[in-house]
């Protein structure tokens, strides 16, 4: 089962991909990239000249509570990262 957040998070990126990040104040090492896409942004439904796209991962990282996979999502646009989404 699946469950949506949205949560803004801090990435380190190693090797132009993520390589940790931190959610709700627990640190999660990234163990495997599942999965990797990416999604344009349309230019038409937003203000700016360059819309930038969306990068996507899914992702099995741990903590100390365990292992799961996790969605995260990159805005080239204003550069944030967002965890989207979290398995059990």
């Amino acid at each position: 089962m699946s469950r949506l957040y949205g949560d803004p998070i801090e990435v380190w990126i190693r090797d132009d991909r993520p390589a940790q990040f931190v959610w709700r104040d627990r640190l999660y090492a990234i163990r495997q990239v599942q999965d990797h896409w990416v999604v344009a942004r349309e230019w038409w439904k937003t203000s700016d000249t360059d819309p930038g796209e969306r990068r996507f991962w899914r992702v099995e990282a741990g903590a100390t509570t365990g292992v799961g996979t996790y969605e995260l999502r990159f805005d080239t646009a204003s550069g944030g990262w967002l965890l989207l989404r979290a398995w059990d």
